[in-house]
């Protein structure tokens, strides 16, 4: 097992495992135990009290943070026609159709995001063994496939990040970074649990929210009180 190293011993002493923080309380400690030399990312993990083997308890989606990521996203578009135009006017940082399905095919991965028109979807489908386990697919519940390519990348491009229950029922997603301040944190958090609670499945039962985690790069993880989170 790897030693942690001082700074990061440090770190983690100064939160109590025991204790159940408020959002704010959370979030500036992942802060101050931020101990790596470079802007981290601040992100927020929650455990859910669903099973994702069934279809009517998965859960994915994506939700537009109001302080944006901190990180400028790299825009792929697959579209026909018009659409292409648009896509290009709207911002996008690449935009075709089968030159770069082929680019995929040969190992090309410069982009973050992929925004497909519905169709396209037949000739993007065929990269479905590539993309998806990447999580790079283009889903309409994630407004990824869709006609209004240039709401979609205006969307992306202002902080939109999506969210997918892994096997264990835990969602991971980023809130930002550590130099946007305690406050801009704090709203971008309740953005992120506010579309989680209100995507409890119908046939979910028992305790949904099971913990809530929040965590910086190579951090220590601090509990967060769920009950004591406020959307207003």
């Amino acid at each position: 097992m790897a030693k942690k190293g001082k700074r990061l011993q440090d770190a983690v002493k100064l939160v109590d495992r025991t204790k159940l923080y408020n959002a704010e309380e959370a979030i500036a400690l992942a802060q101050q135990t931020s101990t790596v030399k470079f802007d981290a990312t601040v992100e927020v993990a929650f455990k859910l009290g669903i099973d994702t083997r069934k279809n009517d308890q998965q859960i994915r989606g994506a939700v537009v943070l109001p302080n944006g990521t901190g990180k400028t996203q790299r825009v792929l578009v697959f579209a026909k026609g018009e659409k292409l135009k648009e896509a290009e006017a709207a911002g996008a940082d690449y935009v075709g159709d089968a030159e770069y399905i082929n680019k995929i095919q040969q190992g090309w991965f410069e982009f973050d995001v992929i925004v497909a028109t519905p169709d396209m979807m037949g000739e993007v489908g065929k990269l479905g063994r590539v993309l998806g386990p990447k999580g790079l697919m283009p889903n309409p519940k994630t407004g990824t496939v869709t006609f209004d390519v240039t709401k979609a990348i205006q969307e992306i491009k202002a902080g939109k990040v999506e969210y997918r229950a892994d096997k264990a029922g835990i969602i991971h997603a980023p809130i930002g970074k550590v130099s946007f301040g305690t406050d801009k944190l704090v709203e971008n958090f309740l953005a992120v649990f506010d579309v989680v609670q209100k995507a409890k499945p119908a046939a979910a039962k028992g305790t949904y929210m099971k913990s809530v985690n929040v965590t910086t790069t190579m951090g220590p993880s601090v509990k967060v009180d769920s009950t004591s989170v406020v959307v207003k």
